[in-house]
């Protein structure tokens, strides 16, 4: 099982983090639904509490719905987003709402999901190698992150809660080189879809776009001003104002 770390009262809402992050990445900014639903954070396969379970995408994403039997809204970032794409998809009566943050239903091209996870590969290696600290230092210094504040990204914090080979493992069962392509099944998704990136990161903009017109009319794009691939942490008041009126619509 996975470790989970629940607030709240209500109907219930799954929080998934992304890469290097844990279930307690998600409190410092969903705290105003906790009086309207019972906000249940997963620790992801080989992070934080659950750091020795091994597990790809889809069998990852069984884990985390049988930690939530019950029908519940979905909410994912990077990494997050693509497991609950894949319950999404693996149990579409479990999930009653769909939110995807800065995240994809996968590489298309054959070549470049081998060189994914080549490089995947390596970055696993060089986490055994670093260890955590030194790993997670370079590793909110990528453009990627280039708008993250430090505060928020929180290296510390995440530091405290990782582990070498649960990071690793992470990768290479889990990373986006490891995951088949979405886009073929993805218009199936029949339940309201919010899907969010933020305005700087034109490469998950352009996903972000393709990923709502692929599913269609029951899924809506919101696009952060000023805001990069961590959007829901650099911009927290204008992605809870999204996520709040589409959880109450």
């Amino acid at each position: 099982m996975l470790n989970t770390v629940e607030r709240g009262e209500g109907p219930p809402a799954v929080l998934v983090h992304g890469f290097t992050q844990s279930a307690q990445s998600w409190w410092p900014l969903v705290t105003p639904l906790e009086d309207s639903f019972r906000l249940v954070a997963v620790d992801a396969p080989g992070h934080g509490g659950s750091a020795r379970v091994e597990a790809g995408l889809g069998d990852g994403s069984d884990l985390m719905v049988a930690s939530v039997p019950a029908p519940a809204v979905w909410v994912g970032y990077s990494m997050g987003g693509r497991f609950a794409l894949h319950a999404a998809l693996r149990h579409p009566d479990k999930v009653s709402k769909l939110v995807v943050v800065s995240s994809t239903a996968g590489i298309d091209d054959a070549d470049e999901r081998a060189a994914r996870r080549r490089s995947d590969a390596a970055l696993a290696r060089r986490i055994e190698t670093e260890g955590v600290e030194s790993f997670l230092a370079w590793w909110v210094r990528q453009p990627l992150f280039a708008t993250l504040p430090p505060d928020a990204a929180d290296v510390e914090g995440r530091a405290a809660r990782a582990s070498s080979a649960g990071l690793a493992s992470s990768l290479l069962m889990a990373g986006t080189g490891s995951q088949d392509p979405l886009w073929d099944e993805i218009d199936s998704v029949q339940m309201p879809v919010l899907v969010i990136a933020g305005e700087m990161d034109e490469k998950y903009t352009t996903i972000a776009s393709r990923m709502v017109n692929t599913i269609g009319r029951n899924a809506v794009l919101h696009v952060i001003d000023g805001a990069g691939h961590a959007c829901h942490l650099e911009k927290p008041a204008e992605f809870m104002g999204a996520l709040e009126a589409f959880l109450r619509s």
